[in-house]
């Protein structure tokens, strides 16, 4: 059996994809190296464009906010214009959006169009999983261990791409991404064929915002709004603390990726075929807790605060799958709607926590942003916890491999 319960594809038949299915896997990869391409030229663009550890991590802010409001309305997009056209116009904003940041002589700029790359992720990674399922041979299975690979592969590599990059310049990861998305561009539009004629079902573009009314989903959002706090703290802020240059801030979040990508596939798999869903989220919640402690604890150490990090990738993968998973079986909403709705509520955690934590650390003290995710983290545990009676519905067993595929697509993104 494959990751979540998926028959395994037959040997080989992975590598054995149309040339449209790689085209959208390598746009994928680069897609979601965006999460954390930023993340080791921080300190950088603070310093090139004299601008506050709080103005910088507002890159994050931008990004994230905009890519969660926009995903109320990308399942409204695509079942309008289509995959094809969609996919394209996610790329090609991604394109303009990280050259005209390479070239903004402000801060106040960068942020401005960091949000327009979000706008164009949102619109790109909402519709990427089902073109490729749409595409691939070897059935859904293999379809799924692709993305999940293109997914894991963008993680880890985000970061190290970043590093080198930005150890140039902090222009560099910028540059480099609008490049490879140039060439994602290219493949896309030569390789997907048209969807003009394809027959589509309209999802209303009230869908989403109507969903978050169903009692198991706004408590399963509500719980990611408080996680994502310690989540894109340990992510966004982590980088000044450890006082590394860019290399060893992207070798140290290459690590944190791979633990991610890692437990994501490999362990929450495990874990939610001997426990309950709401057991493995309760569980792995309080571990987070604990490693945001020990990281307020160890804030001056740099190998400290690496060992957390990397432990805190191996906790973020578990959870983000399974309260991906968890999403998809809360309700009989179609799969997109169900995701659009999620998705909205929980990048809002991930907006304001980093310029939140620089902000904290400059009026109290460097460890007082680890104290907050900690509490963050531990609102989430005490939800789930609290709400598993609404939540009876997620414990009910494996999901079909349709459902299984749907779910990927809101993952982690995180």
């Amino acid at each position: 059996m494959s990751a979540h319960g998926t028959a395994p594809a037959p040997a080989g038949s992975i590598f054995r994809q149309p040339m449209q299915v790689w085209a959208v896997a390598f746009a994928s990869v680069i897609a979601f190296m965006g999460i954390g391409l930023v993340d080791p030229i921080l300190p950088a663009i603070a310093k090139s464009l004299r601008a506050t550890p709080t103005q910088a991590e507002l890159l994050f802010t931008s990004y994230l906010l905009i890519t969660g409001l926009a995903m109320l309305i990308t399942s409204w997009v695509s079942s309008r214009i289509g995959p094809k056209r969609t996919l394209m116009i996610g790329l090609a904003l991604i394109v303009l959006s990280a050259l005209a940041a390479a070239l903004s002589p402000t801060v106040e700029m960068v942020i401005g169009f960091r949000a327009g790359w979000g706008l164009g992720n949102a619109l790109f990674i909402s519709t990427a999983l089902a073109t490729i399922v749409g595409a691939a041979s070897g059935g859904t299975a293999s379809a799924i261990i692709l993305y999940e690979a293109a997914l894991g592969l963008g993680i880890a590599i985000g970061p190290l791409v970043g590093g080198l990059l930005g150890s140039i310049a902090w222009q560099g990861p910028f540059f480099g991404t609008s490049a490879l998305m140039a060439v994602g561009f290219v493949l896309v539009a030569a390789m997907l064929r048209k969807d003009t004629h394809e027959p589509r079902q309209r999802t209303r573009l009230s869908a989403p915002i109507r969903a978050l009314g169903t009692p198991a989903l706004a408590l399963l959002a509500i719980t990611a709004l408080f996680y994502n706090v310690g989540f894109f703290i340990l992510l966004a802020y982590t980088p000044f603390p450890l006082g590394f240059d860019a290399i060893g801030i992207g070798l140290t979040f290459f690590g944190w990726g791979l633990a991610v990508a890692i437990t994501s596939v490999g362990v929450a798999p495990v874990l939610t075929r001997r426990m309950r869903r709401t057991s493995v989220l309760a569980l792995v919640l309080v571990l987070l807790v604990a490693d945001l402690v020990a990281a307020a604890l160890v804030t001056s150490s740099p190998a400290g605060l690496v060992v957390c990090v990397i432990a805190g990738g191996l906790l973020l993968g578990v959870i983000n799958t399974v309260l991906t998973e968890s999403v998809m079986e809360a309700t009989d909403l179609p799969r997109s709607v169900a995701s659009s709705a999620y998705s909205a509520v929980r990048f809002i955690g991930g907006a304001i926590a980093p310029p939140v934590a620089t902000t904290l650390a400059d009026l109290i003290s460097p460890s007082t942003p680890y104290v907050v995710a900690a509490a963050g983290v531990a609102v989430s545990a005490i939800i789930v916890l609290a709400g598993r009676r609404v939540l009876r519905r997620v414990d009910d067993g494996p999901e079909p491999e349709p459902v299984e595929a749907q779910s990927i697509t809101v993952g982690d993104a995180n």
